[in-house]
């Protein structure tokens, strides 16, 4: 008879009472306990069919097979429904793509500095009026779903609340890519909404 802490603790967070959680984890796994018919649990955890302490485990139990789906990949995903709002992390706690050593810095510039930063690509255009204007359509393109994108347009609009809705659209994205190899390389992107 080997019980498995970790399971009978997660059996007590979930509200199973501790002695029925230990009988439960007793030689069985969450997987295990999953698989198990409610007769197989009623006498596992010396219960009757049908009482009410029964139901309670059995209803933890479905929660648990309820909460967590696999997809064709074989991959465990949970439903959003599972998802408590306390889980999904916040301010500080939550990753942000931009500090990963594997992205290259993303950076917004700013839309009086536009003209003047791509000035050397020769984008300066004239338009059915005769005006001069900045042909950022030229410009390679980056979706404004981009998760380096949307964790500059979060961090922007945290600080500046007066910003319009699609204030982030055909702003010019600059991104610094550093390598041992080659060095350093800048190139500039037009936020899109689809490509």
């Amino acid at each position: 008879m080997a019980v498995k802490s970790s399971t009978k603790k997660r059996l007590i967070e979930l509200g199973v009472p501790e002695d029925r959680a230990h009988k439960l984890a007793d030689d069985a796994n969450m997987d295990a306990i999953k698989r198990m018919t409610v007769e197989q649990v009623a006498k596992k955890v010396d219960l009757e069919m049908g009482s009410a302490d029964l139901e309670l485990i059995m209803g933890v139990i479905r929660e648990q097979m309820a909460s967590r789906k696999r997809s064709r990949s074989g991959r465990i995903t949970i439903s959003r429904n599972a998802l408590l709002d306390e889980d999904i992390p916040q301010g500080e706690d939550r990753f942000n793509v931009l500090n990963h050593i594997l992205v290259p810095h993303h950076e917004l510039v700013p839309e009086e500095d536009e003209e003047k930063v791509l000035s050397p690509w020769n984008l300066m255009e004239k338009d059915f009026e005769g005006n001069d204007r900045l042909a950022k359509e030229l410009l390679p393109k980056i979706l404004i779903t981009d998760p380096a994108v949307q964790a500059i347009k979060e961090t922007t609009e945290a600080e500046d609340d007066t910003l319009l809705a699609g204030w982030l659209t055909n702003r010019v994205m600059k991104i610094e890519r550093y390598s041992r190899s080659a060095g350093t390389s800048i190139a500039y992107r037009l936020v899109v909404e689809r490509a």
